[in-house]
């Protein structure tokens, strides 16, 4: 492996886990006193970790010094950043900053994960026009509750209430798994919103724009 090609897989191991430690040997059976001792620290917090054991990658064992400014193993690393040796490691357990640091890393991946969970109003827009091809749809709000308005020719000489449960029938599956929590619907035929829109009070002057 080329000095180029194993900075680049060091770099996106960094960049792929927030909390990583190359050591000696493997979380079960270190094989040096240090790791044995970080791993130990590791553990008690309950918190995951990815581990590299560079007397496995020699290669990763002889760069990774060079891009740390680090000589020795074990190396911890939180979201990229070089945090020590087993010293360090141990002296920021003992002072409670090691915790923090640890919980603080796991924020970015639960953020991620709720932003995918979190149906988008592309997908609720796709959702209503694949059962009303051609409806103006305005979505507003954020997250999982979102006011929809739905202006369509299929209300025509429909009840609300069986426009309102033709909509959300198309929004059964991100309701059921939870994605969608709560919707504000209002349904429309085309003739009925524009007949909102030029139901102007008397004394006041409609700019048409």
């Amino acid at each position: 492996m080329t000095s180029s090609s194993t900075k680049e897989k060091i770099l996106k191991q960094l960049a792929d886990n927030p909390v990583i430690l190359y050591m000696k040997g493997v979380p079960t059976a270190p094989e040096c006193g240090f790791s044995a001792k970080t791993v130990g620290i590791l553990n008690a917090y309950n918190i995951p970790y990815t581990y590299v054991d560079v007397l496995r990658a020699p290669f990763i064992r002889e760069k990774l010094p060079s891009i740390s400014k680090w000589p020795t193993f074990p190396q911890l690393f939180v979201n990229g950043e070089l945090i020590g040796g087993c010293d360090i490691v141990e002296s920021m357990d003992k002072d409670g900053s090691l915790l923090p640091l640890l919980q603080a890393s796991l924020k970015p991946q639960e953020e991620a994960a709720t932003a995918s969970q979190t149906i988008t109003h592309s997908e609720v827009e796709v959702l209503i026009v694949s059962d009303y091809p051609g409806a103006q749809i305005h979505i507003d709000g954020e997250g999982c509750n979102l006011a929809i308005r739905v202006i369509s020719e299929k209300f025509s000489g429909a009840p609300l209430i069986k426009q309102h449960q033709g909509v959300m029938a198309t929004l059964n599956e991100p309701l059921a798994s939870g994605r969608l929590h709560a919707v504000t619907l209002n349904t429309y035929t085309p003739e009925q919103w524009q007949a909102l829109q030029t139901d102007v009070k008397p004394g006041l002057l409609q700019i048409q724009l």
